[in-house]
């Protein structure tokens, strides 16, 4: 059963060929994704200022997917991989677990923004919270655009045209 779709290909698109653009493409649509990312939780802050509205300690959960990003794109793929590092103390497996330490921070930021979201927003809202639904929307939003800004950053690029 594992083999069954081995023989199938996708037929190629001319149009949609990206060549030398690849990187850059996928750098500028990551920059995007990230800046829309903060934009909403600084438009959501702006709008609610008041601590009971927005409180401030949710902002910890963009910071953190903020920090996953940088950590996620700080290994190459050719490090996990382990075809160019070799030395240091940790080596490949440094590479590798600095990277699922990167996924699991801006996982458990998605979840967190999705808690809060759920939780404080939705399911038990307090009478401030039912007028200001965006606020969670944002939290949320903002840890979403970030994570795949993170996703696009790692696997849009490709390190052929780095050699």
């Amino acid at each position: 059963m594992a083999g069954c779709l081995d023989n199938f290909q996708w037929p190629k698109c001319e149009c949609i060929e990206l060549g030398d653009k690849r990187n850059a493409i996928a750098s500028i649509s990551a920059g995007l994704l990230f800046f829309a990312g903060w934009w909403v939780i600084i438009d959501a802050a702006i709008q609610y200022p008041e601590q009971a509205k927005l409180h401030h300690a949710y902002h910890t959960c963009g910071v953190i997917s903020t920090l996953a990003m940088f950590m996620i794109n700080a290994v190459s793929n050719a490090q996990v991989r382990g075809d160019t590092y070799s030395t240091g103390c940790l080596g490949q497996t440094g590479a590798r677990v600095w990277m699922f330490i990167g996924f699991l921070l801006g996982f458990g930021a998605l979840i967190g923004a999705s808690w809060i979201l759920i939780g404080g927003y939705v399911v038990n809202p307090s009478a401030l919270h039912k007028q200001n639904q965006y606020a969670g929307v944002a939290v949320f939003l903002q840890n979403a655009l970030i994570f795949f800004s993170a996703i696009v950053f790692k696997f849009g690029r490709t390190e052929d045209l780095w050699e």
